[in-house]
């Protein structure tokens, strides 16, 4: 007999706590079942079941083997489902977190046309700044900027944006231009309000010191495009991604604040929850990301 039918039979009367139920549960006649489970005892040389008019229960051998062939069995499910939906057609809601400035600015534009390739799936995205608990809070994937908290998560690095100090022209001929990082002290800074550190910014010197700079701005927001706006305005001094600045900085409209300082490179990933497979849906999203992104960053945007 199949060994796996022999261990499916006696896991499903241990579960149903009777051949009668197990039986039924497998769509198989009594006898049937009872044939599987003398057959593996048989081939195992150990009784497994207790049985009795009234009820049959596992031994302690075989509450032993229980734990072991549930495993197995689950096991043996999991590599079914995979196939299955390694071969459908992705579908389904997808759940995404998605980083607001990089949500608005790269992804927006783009998402109509995975919409369009893939009908069958259904997008909710969701814009904010905070790191979501994928599982807990319902979420497929997250797309995030900047270094990876640790985790048990997977992730997909998409491509990368460095991250400058940049003001208007018209700033820095009413306020000049600071030549060292101890200059930004005199000068506005426009401050990002989500940042886990507060007002502070962390700065590499030429020499590779990593330095914070501390100063009280003109302006505090939540939001990159509003202060990239800011900064177009003439209203200070704002560190941004080059995803946000970058076709201002080709306009004229920006300019770098110290350009002999050393650039911070951010990473830019999609993470999704752990597990042996991924889902369809989930992997045609990332494969779309990384097709659209292949010529992006980190300073081509």
């Amino acid at each position: 007999m199949d060994r796996l039918t022999e261990m499916e039979a006696f896991a499903m009367v241990v579960d149903q706590g009777g051949f009668t139920d197990a039986a039924k549960k497998m769509g198989i006649s009594k006898s049937a079942v009872s044939k599987h489970v003398s057959a593996l005892e048989a081939r195992l040389g150990a009784r497994l079941l207790n049985r009795t008019t009234r009820r049959v229960s596992p031994t302690e051998i075989g509450l032993a083997y229980y734990d072991r062939a549930r495993r197995v069995l689950n096991d043996a499910g999991e590599a079914d489902a995979l196939v299955t939906s390694m071969q459908s057609a992705p579908s389904g809601l997808l759940r995404i977190s998605v980083a607001t400035d990089f949500g608005v600015n790269l992804l927006s534009p783009i998402l109509g046309d995975f919409l369009l390739e893939y009908p069958d799936i259904t997008v909710n995205m969701v814009l904010n700044n905070r790191y979501v608990e994928l599982i807990s809070e319902g979420f497929d994937m997250a797309i995030r900027v900047g270094e990876l908290e640790d985790s048990s998560l997977r992730a997909r690095k998409l491509t990368e944006t460095t991250k400058r100090m940049i003001a208007s022209p018209s700033y820095f001929q009413r306020y000049g231009r600071p030549m060292k990082i101890d200059d930004l002290n005199e000068h506005k800074l426009l401050h990002y309000s989500n940042q886990a550190n507060g007002n502070v910014w962390k700065i590499t010197a030429p020499s590779g010191e990593k330095r914070q700079v501390r100063s009280v701005g003109w302006l505090t927001v939540n939001d990159g495009q509003s202060l990239l706006n800011a900064a177009i305005s003439g209203l200070g001094i704002a560190y941004l991604p080059s995803f946000l600045y970058a076709d201002a900085m080709r306009q004229g409209l920006v300019e770098e604040a110290i350009p002999g300082l050393p650039t911070e490179v951010l990473g830019i990933y999609a993470v999704y929850p752990p597990g042996r497979f991924t889902q369809p849906k989930v992997r045609a999203f990332i494969d779309f990301l990384a097709r659209q992104l292949i010529d992006k960053g980190p300073d081509s945007w």
